[in-house]
């Protein structure tokens, strides 16, 4: 199966789908976790990257799609996967279906979590750029333009909403649950 986690920052995408994926036996593909491999490989496109990120600048959808295409490549994606961190974008969807081809996603499952419990855990991860501001303002950004690819994706009948608040073991039964009804 391939999925998509979707949802705001703090919500527990990356906790979930890695243990998700090891439940499933599939690969949990995270960009921000490739770009930090191909930077620590030193590739052709992880010095790319790193150029582009010391800059401070996002990095374009050509460099994480070429990275995205190779990562799919790999023997242990052919059972499926969970994707987590892109895409972010309108645009980002249309370059994930063209990667992805026909079959495209088989589920989105997005993760809804209350404003200030997404707050108070970002707080408490003591990060030095987790400020209440800098949280706020990404939170924003996720509202005007990774939101409205719920909207994309439930037109396409693939979303289910999973309440991420709770313990950890929790959240997991309740995300297995729904990829489960979607296998039957």
């Amino acid at each position: 199966m391939k999925i998509l986690f979707l949802g705001p920052p703090g919500a527990g995408k990356g906790t979930q789908a890695d243990l998700v994926a090891d439940r499933l036996g599939v690969p949990h593909i995270s960009t921000g976790e490739m770009f930090r491999d191909h930077v620590s490989r030193g590739t052709e496109l992880g010095e790319r990257v790193e150029a582009i990120m010391a800059g401070g600048d996002y990095v374009p959808d050509e460099i994480t799609v070429a990275m995205l295409e190779q990562r799919f490549a790999q023997p242990d994606a052919d059972r499926g996967f969970i994707l987590d961190g892109f895409p972010r974008t309108r645009g980002q969807v249309a370059s994930l279906d063209a990667l992805l081809g026909e079959g495209g996603l088989d589920l989105v499952v997005v993760f809804k979590v209350d404003e200030d419990e997404l707050v108070s855990r970002m707080l408490s991860r003591g990060r030095a750029d987790d400020t209440a501001e800098t949280i706020r303002n990404r939170l924003q950004v996720y509202h005007e333009q990774t939101q409205p690819l719920i909207d994309v994706y439930s037109e396409r009948g693939l979303t289910e909403t999973v309440d991420g608040i709770g313990d950890v073991g929790e959240v997991t039964e309740r995300i297995l649950s729904v990829i489960g009804e979607r296998v039957r």
